[in-house]
């Protein structure tokens, strides 16, 4: 009975204080952010505020011992807001004083400071990314959203690309990315290597890769919701800042005090004017295998550009109106010629992408919410291979991919108590998807082409319940109606969080999705093989819907010094088409249909010792694909298959001084053998039977904030940081290029990781 009493007591949850015991503290003109970090330390408490709430306000006070109610007096005269005390350890910040607005739906999180300060890890499994306190990492100096997410346990990026991760075995188009409820399709300036999103505006990141709310459909593997700035700016700020590849400008201008204010910002590389160390290292990677790597004699000119704009008006404390534009746009003109020939040759590439969003929030009374959004996405992607002879043109090949995104939606909010609350919600949404490769000369030959559109009309329900001394459990059914594909669609979700103590946590979910656009594999190779893959929309038949069934379950200990999170994972992918190329498998040269199986399991640890963090991440992970016309129907690696990968870093931090180590390693990627035979290569061992070597890198990061003057508010930062330290020559991928013909010749592609790649940034703000 003894042992079974203490046991007891261990598992009871315990606070490490009580709130009328008095603690010293004491700050010197530092950021309500630092402040904020301090208490939570000092009093074993946890502060849950939006981002725009805190910025840019400092704090002095005295040293001396403070009860937390004592303090948090004293916070709410110095910073003009408003802190709420939850469950005896949580702490609301807030804006208004008014009930409604104080008792905004609390993110209960398990783990603050994840990977860096400004990453939380919640209850209900979700990552927050907070980027205005983001802490160092690893190879960054800029709080970039999708460089950041490839640090967490699970995601690898297998190409060094920002927006081409995996998340958990699943491909990169099975990635769902929002700005301000806007789709985004583009997948990055510079082919994929710098996040098409400015780093500096962000204000809030959630990512998701299990058990998302009944409210995001679209994608199977995860899903990144990124949020501008919603709050009113009653002062004017600016930022302009500059890297090794691009400038950028942000303005915040307050038009009606209280009520009314614009967001707008612009980056625009200088890579026309001056090439830095930074752009070619970056562009050695990404032209490499390509006539603009071979061919000394051409004249590459590239650029790219992004801005967005936000409009907030709040009329009242209970109404939230907003509009928000963004433009992304890559050019690429690249000439050469053929001085034996007199030819000239010409390749055009223009990626875009442009999004507009429109949001209206309203609190109807202390229970009920309802939130109502539109949006337009519009992506282009257009390259033309033109051949000229003596001056005159005489060729132009023409590849096109262009998506039409739109769509509608509208969710209520109900909470019926302090235990339950229910959302209902529904969506519309019209996507119009078609790619097409045009071969120009005397005659114009339409060599491949395809235009899809599909109506969905989207019905959720979901029900929290949330009892502290029991568990807590999410319930949600998504129901989704594809009109020209005549096909419904149910999606149930779950999600289950038990406490067992303040230290201890368990974890589980399932869920079902489904996704109807997806990337394929070019069907005509063009001579430049930069973004070889185009979108394309489910047709029901050699494109059907992909449907995903996945379930987790895991643990999180935690207490102020150690975190440990640990989660093993089950995939199942039905329905995902695979190009088959001519010269893999000569009877059954399209599209075919298969599974995909995934086993994983991810692990973290984090150690606080003397001012240093430190953590260390595993992943497991086993990938296989089994298609009918593929392999003799035997199951093979997926491409997506990355049997173990091991991340670590270390970071110090002290007054504004920031460093950060970090370390990847990783198994190889599978491949397909070839063996030269009399023809050529051979493909005669089965379909990703080779593995390529291990892969590992070692970053380092450094950046210094300062205060130009005591006298203003113009504050300064600089920052570099070195990718792959000791300049690792990973080879990352080996694959095959021809077209669907038994005549074509096969080609051998190899891509090899980046070189050592120093940056620099400095940015100013006021």
């Amino acid at each position: 009975m003894r042992l079974i009493y203490i046991l007891a007591l261990m598992l009871l949850p315990t606070l490490a204080f009580s709130q009328e015991e008095a603690f010293y503290i004491e700050f010197d003109d530092v950021s309500l952010q630092d402040a904020i970090a301090e208490i939570e330390n000092v009093y074993d408490v946890r502060f849950s505020f939006k981002d725009d709430y805190i910025k840019d306000k400092r704090i002095s006070l005295d040293g001396k011992a403070r009860t937390l109610s004592e303090l948090l007096n004293i916070l709410q005269d110095l910073t003009n807001l408003y802190y709420q005390l939850v469950e005896g350890r949580y702490i609301i910040v807030s804006v208004q004083q008014d009930t409604i607005v104080v008792t905004e739906t609390l993110d209960k999180v398990v783990v603050k400071s994840y990977i860096a300060k400004g990453i939380e890890k919640n209850s209900d499994g979700t990552y927050k990314l907070y980027p205005s306190r983001l802490g160092i990492l690893p190879g960054l100096i800029e709080p970039d959203v999708l460089e950041s997410i490839q640090l967490l346990p699970g995601v690898l990026s297998p190409n060094e690309t920002a927006s081409g991760f995996f998340v958990r075995g699943g491909y990169a188009d099975q990635n769902r990315l929002l700005w301000d409820g806007i789709n985004i399709y583009h997948k990055g300036h510079l082919f994929g290597m710098i996040s098409p999103l400015n780093p500096n505006v962000a204000s809030e990141i959630k990512f998701i890769n299990k058990g998302s709310h009944v409210r995001y459909g679209e994608r199977l593997s995860s899903v990144i919701d990124i949020s501008s700035k919603t709050e009113i700016s009653n002062d004017i700020k600016a930022e302009l800042g500059v890297n090794g590849m691009s400038a950028d400008a942000i303005l915040e201008l307050p038009l009606i005090k209280d009520k009314l204010s614009v967001q707008a910002s612009l980056r625009h590389s200088y890579t026309s004017i001056l090439e830095t160390f930074t752009f070619d290292q970056l562009a050695d990677k990404v032209f490499e295998s390509t006539k603009i790597s071979q061919n000394d004699n051409g004249d590459n000119d590239f650029s790219f550009l992004d801005y967005n704009v936000k409009l907030n008006y709040k009329p009242n404390t209970k109404n939230h109106f907003f509009a928000s534009i963004i433009h992304i746009d890559n050019q690429l003109d690249y000439i050469s010629n053929e001085s034996e020939t007199d030819r000239d040759f010409n390749d055009l590439l223009t990626i875009r992408n442009t999004g507009y969003g429109l949001g209206w929030n309203v609190i109807w009374n202390d229970k009920l919410r309802q939130s109502t959004q539109a949006f337009f996405s519009d992506y282009a992607f257009d390259y033309n291979f033109i051949t000229f002879e003596n001056d005159t043109q005489v060729s132009d090949f023409e590849k096109r991919n262009v998506i039409f995104d739109s769509g509608i939606s509208t969710e209520l909010n109900y909470k019926a108590s302090e235990q339950f609350n229910y959302d209902l919600g529904y969506q519309y949404t019209l996507k119009d998807v078609s790619y097409a490769f045009i071969n120009r000369a005397d005659l114009t030959f339409v060599l491949d082409a395809e235009a899809q559109i599909v109506q969905t009309h989207s019905a959720y329900a979901n029900v929290d319940f949330k009892n502290p001394k029991f568990l807590d459990v999410s319930l949600g059914l998504r129901s989704t109606y594809f009109q020209e594909l005549d096909a419904v669609r149910f999606e149930p979700r779950l999600l289950v969080f038990k406490a067992i103590n303040e230290r201890f946590k368990l974890q589980a979910s399932a869920e079902m999705k489904n996704q109807i656009i997806s990337e394929i594999d070019e069907t005509v190779f063009s001579d430049l093989s930069l973004e070889n893959r185009v979108w394309r929309l489910a047709n029901g038949d050699n494109s059907p819907i992909i449907n995903s069934k996945h379930a987790s379950f895991g643990f999180i200990y935690s207490n102020s010094t150690i975190s440990f999170d640990a989660d093993v994972y089950y995939k199942r992918l039905e329905n995902v088409s695979a190009l088959s190329l001519g010269f893999l498998n000569p009877e059954s040269i399209g599209f075919n249909i298969g599974d995909q199986n995934i086993f994983g399991a991810d692990v973290f640890l984090k150690k606080q010792f003397n001012g240093f963090d430190s953590w260390i991440s595993y992943s497991y992970n086993r990938a296989r694909s089994q298609f009918n016309n593929l392999n003799n129907g035997d199951s093979f690696k997926s491409k997506s298959n990355i049997t173990h990968a091991v991340s670590s870093a270390l970071s110090y931090k002290l007054d504004g001084f920031q460093v950060a180590l970090g370390w990847k390693w990783q198994t190889g990627r599978p491949f397909t053998l070839a063996e030269v035979g009399e023809d050529g290569l051979e493909f005669n061992n089965g379909v990703n039977t080779g593995q390529l070597p291990v892969y590992h890198r070692l970053d380092l990061s450094s950046t210094y904030s300062f205060k130009m003057s005591k006298r203003n508010t113009l504050r300064g930062k600089v920052g570099v940081s070195i990718r792959n330290l000791y300049n690792r020559n990973n080879l990352i991928s080996r694959e095959y290029r021809g077209n669907n013909s038994l005549d074509d010749p096969v080609e051998l592609i190899e891509r090899f990781s980046i070189g050592i790649t120093p940056n620099f940034m400095f940015r100013l703000y006021w």
